[in-house]
């Protein structure tokens, strides 16, 4: 599914894309499973499909994927290339398993792993110069919602991760947006809100960059996607596409939300 972006002068489509961040759940043997049985069910969708899985599961999730439309990408990475950091994984070593992308700046790195946006900042840089197309994470708080910041917080976290990079080396970017508040509590930005906050989104990277980037910029929503509400939101047309947490974790659920 091809979808067309009309706010600007030029007209620029965009692919919908169905993403599943599975955190840290899923053994290799479950995630191949997984990826086995998801193959013959979403062979004829038109939109692209992204799993993230643990990082012990990409090389054999990713083997398990070749050939089909299933692509296999990592939560994180380091901002580094190599080196004396225990416990890191390198964008190389990513791509050596068969990352075919990484999710940046999600909200549970920021709050429980105490990531900054200038940390962030330098692993989107990493992945750039490594060729690894990012998904980078946005959100605001209940309380910076509560308190009507939410465009003040979105807006720095985005001039905080991309700092002075140029809109060629964004050529790859994806921006998921993901409400922290909705996150795993079943909570959802009703489609209207999440539109708001996507459009504000967009507007700021033309301010910033370019109409071209802003134009070809995928903008996924993430925060209690499921199938039941999945369809309205992918009605707005400035949603590309969900970045699904617990609802990706069950092959039959992510199937529906591929398919729709």
């Amino acid at each position: 599914m091809i979808r067309p972006f009309i706010k600007y002068k030029i007209i620029m489509a965009r692919p919908l894309i169905i993403a599943g961040n599975w955190k840290m759940h899923k053994t290799i043997k479950e995630a191949v499973q997984f990826v086995e049985a998801l193959i013959p069910r979403v062979k004829a969708a038109s939109c692209k499909i992204l799993i993230a899985p643990s990082f012990t599961a990409i090389a054999s999730a990713a083997a398990a994927a070749i050939g089909s439309n299933v692509m296999i990408g990592a939560q994180n990475m380091s901002d580094v290339d190599e080196g004396a950091f225990t416990g890191e994984i390198s964008a190389r070593m990513l791509k050596d398993a068969g990352a075919q992308f990484v999710i940046l700046g999600h909200s549970e790195r920021r709050a429980h792993f105490r990531e900054t946006d200038e940390h962030i900042h330098h692993k989107l840089k990493r992945a750039i110069l490594e060729n690894i197309p990012a998904i980078l994470c946005i959100g605001e708080s209940e309380e910076d919602r509560t308190q009507g910041l939410s465009d003040k917080v979105l807006k720095k976290q985005l001039d905080g991760a991309l700092g002075k990079l140029t809109s060629e080396e964004l050529n790859t970017l994806t921006i998921a947006y993901e409400p922290v508040w909705a996150i795993g509590t079943g909570e959802t930005a009703t489609p209207e809100i999440a539109q708001e906050a996507h459009a504000m989104i967009r507007q700021h990277i033309t301010e910033h960059f370019s109409n071209t980037l802003a134009e070809k910029l995928p903008i996924l929503y993430g925060g209690s996607v499921k199938p039941a509400n999945i369809t309205s939101i992918l009605q707005q047309p400035d949603i590309d596409g969900a970045l699904i947490g617990g609802a990706s974790l069950d092959v039959e659920s992510f199937t529906q939300m591929v398919l729709r």
